[in-house]
């Protein structure tokens, strides 16, 4: 027989999506736009590590470089390639905003997997963000380089006449989908791993000699999530690609 007012307690107790939580800084429970927050703290360290690798890394320049400055030049080379093969030699000039965008991601993806650190790319707030000044830059500058003549990537010249009409208009509403599928794309996997470490790592505080196996998937699992760090961002960063192509390059349909 159970007595009235007792609490139940004990049992597995996981809440995989408590690590996603936005939290202000020093305390109290309102969010303001102006409050300065967990994601804020992150997103900051982001942009600081981009500044140390990229920037104080390099200041010296030796003939001889050292791993940081291999790596940046690496990583520099490895982008300037991506800009100038995709979205062609008319979109080097937006190589800066590109390097920075991938630089961003891969660090905020990166950072996220330390223990007690917050995943800014997991909050669709960030990557949505993200998303549209991709689409409005591209948007923008399409309409500054062809003029009306944008509106062509939208009109399949090489289909049959009478399929144009609805090809245009599936053609433009793929073009507005962009934004969502390419925050959705980057910020979903991104929750969907730490989710599950989080997981593993509640059945690994409760199986005592056992949990040498949850230890071991997430070992392996971070081990996959550092692969998927580097690849959400190189695939964010392709599809800006892409999309510059469509501003700056010339028309394939």
């Amino acid at each position: 027989m159970a007595t009235t007012g007792e609490e139940v307690t004990g049992g597995l107790k996981i809440q995989p999506m408590d690590q996603f939580v936005v939290k202000p800084l020093f305390g109290g429970d309102t969010i303001e736009w102006y409050t300065p927050t967990n994601v804020t703290l992150w997103m900051g360290i982001a942009v600081l590590a981009t500044v140390v690798l990229l920037v104080l890394a390099t200041r010296r320049r030796a003939i001889v470089p050292s791993r940081g400055q291999s790596v940046a030049e690496l990583l520099y080379g490895f982008i300037h390639n991506m800009v100038e093969e995709i979205a062609g030699h008319n979109a080097i000039k937006f190589f800066p905003y590109v390097m920075t965008l991938f630089m961003f991601i891969f660090l905020s993806n990166v950072l996220g997997l330390i223990p007690t650190s917050f995943t800014t790319t997991a909050q669709f707030a960030v990557t949505t963000a993200l998303a549209l000044l991709v689409f409005f830059t591209v948007t923008v500058v399409g309409f500054v380089r062809k003029g009306p003549g944008f509106l062509k990537m939208f009109w399949v010249s090489s289909a049959p006449l009478a399929l144009r009409p609805i090809l245009a208009l599936i053609e433009l509403i793929s073009y507005f989908v962009r934004p969502l599928s390419h925050s959705i794309r980057l910020g979903g996997n991104l929750m969907a791993g730490h989710a599950v470490i989080k997981v593993f790592a509640g059945f690994a505080g409760v199986m005592g000699v056992g949990s040498i196996v949850p230890i071991a998937a997430i070992t392996a699992i971070y081990g996959l999530e550092l692969l998927v760090a580097a690849v959400q961002a190189y695939v964010f960063t392709i599809l800006t690609c892409v999309y510059l192509r469509d501003a700056v390059g010339e028309a394939h349909h």
